[in-house]
């Protein structure tokens, strides 16, 4: 690896995509909780998908000499177990790994690491998907509060969601 503060980011990512994966598996949990399984097979898509980001980043040190180093992951909280909170909690987390992405890139550009620069384009795409995707559930959520057959409807389709190809 190049820079070793590029090194020592990508590692924090790392860690950030591992922390990702262990929260929405615990929301999936709360979601069955709920009696929510469309809920809880869509955080647990989620918890696959941050699974394979984690890995991404891990192959990618790997290509690049890089020395993983794996940090402790922090107990996940759910602060609002309802399904609206959950979602939205959901989408301030997926706000918090764009930031943290952003970061990284500039970052790379500032340490002339064009390999890790160009790498992390996917990762932005992904992260635009992640919040347009999840903000799209809140704004169903939203018109169908307090109605529970709504709420029925939109779990119904969130239990349809299959993991992506490439994942």
């Amino acid at each position: 690896m190049k820079s070793s503060k590029v090194e020592a980011a990508i590692n924090q990512q790392i860690n950030e995509e591992l922390a990702s994966a262990h929260t929405y598996l615990a929301m999936a949990g709360v979601a069955d909780r709920l009696g929510l399984p469309g809920f809880c097979n869509w955080f647990k898509m989620q918890y696959r998908e941050e699974l394979a980001h984690a890995d991404k980043f891990f192959n990618f040190l790997l290509e690049r000499d890089g020395e993983v180093q794996l940090a402790a992951i922090p107990k996940p909280e759910v602060k609002n177990p309802t399904p609206l909170g959950l979602f939205e909690d959901a989408l301030a987390h997926e706000q918090h790994v764009s930031e943290c992405i952003f970061k990284l890139k500039d970052l790379a550009r500032a340490e002339s690491d064009h390999a890790t620069d160009v790498f992390l384009e996917w990762f932005i795409t992904e992260q635009v998907e992640e919040e347009a995707n999840t903000r799209a559930v809140i704004d169903q959520l939203r018109m169908v509060e307090g109605n529970k057959n709504g709420l029925f409807l939109i779990d119904r389709e969130l239990a349809g969601r299959q993991p992506e190809s490439g994942e």
